[in-house]
């Protein structure tokens, strides 16, 4: 086994993929060495010494494929050190932190397949332009203009980057 560190995610608009953008280069600042892969491209999790994991969240869950990469790798992540993100705009909501509780049950299916030494929550960025589909971007165009959300990043960098340094300790051996 590396020493090296695996932080993969699933993203469908890049807002989590540069959350474990900058969680890889906060575990690379703090000496460490970091493969940062889409879940996708990820082959074998066994080299690696650590796992990070992060998903986007839709409908109130991991996306499928982040799931179903737990699922297939759940032996191998309960051997070693594991952490767990995830990436929604309920926490961009106008008083958003008040969700945080519920929002953090949106990982037990993740722990009941791997227990993380650590969760990190975060909100993401919204540029409709990006959204896939008519519906969706009118549904999305409907929740700013109603206040639900607002288009933008709302991605607290700091704290992404304060989570990384914290989950350092429990994640190197």
């Amino acid at each position: 086994m590396s020493k090296k560190i695996l932080v993969t995610y699933a993203s469908r608009l890049g807002s989590t993929a540069g959350v474990a953008g900058a969680i890889g280069k906060t575990l690379i600042d703090c000496g460490e060495q970091v493969d940062i892969i889409p879940m996708a491209d990820v082959k074998d999790i066994d080299p690696y010494q650590a796992v990070v994991v992060g998903s986007a969240i839709r409908g109130g869950a991991w996306l499928p494929e982040a799931l179903q990469f737990v699922q297939a790798n759940r032996k191998a992540l309960s051997k070693k050190p594991f952490a767990a993100f995830l990436v929604c705009m309920t926490l961009a909501m106008p008083g958003g932190e008040k969700y945080r509780e519920n929002v953090s049950t949106w990982l037990e299916p993740v722990r009941a397949l791997a227990r993380p030494v650590s969760e990190g929550l975060f909100a993401g960025a919204l540029d409709i332009s990006k959204v896939e589909s008519f519906a969706d971007r009118l549904k999305f165009r409907l929740s700013v203009l109603f206040g639900v959300w607002a288009e933008g990043d709302h991605r607290n960098w700091d704290a992404i980057r304060t989570w990384a340094r914290n989950i350092h300790p429990y994640i190197v051996r």
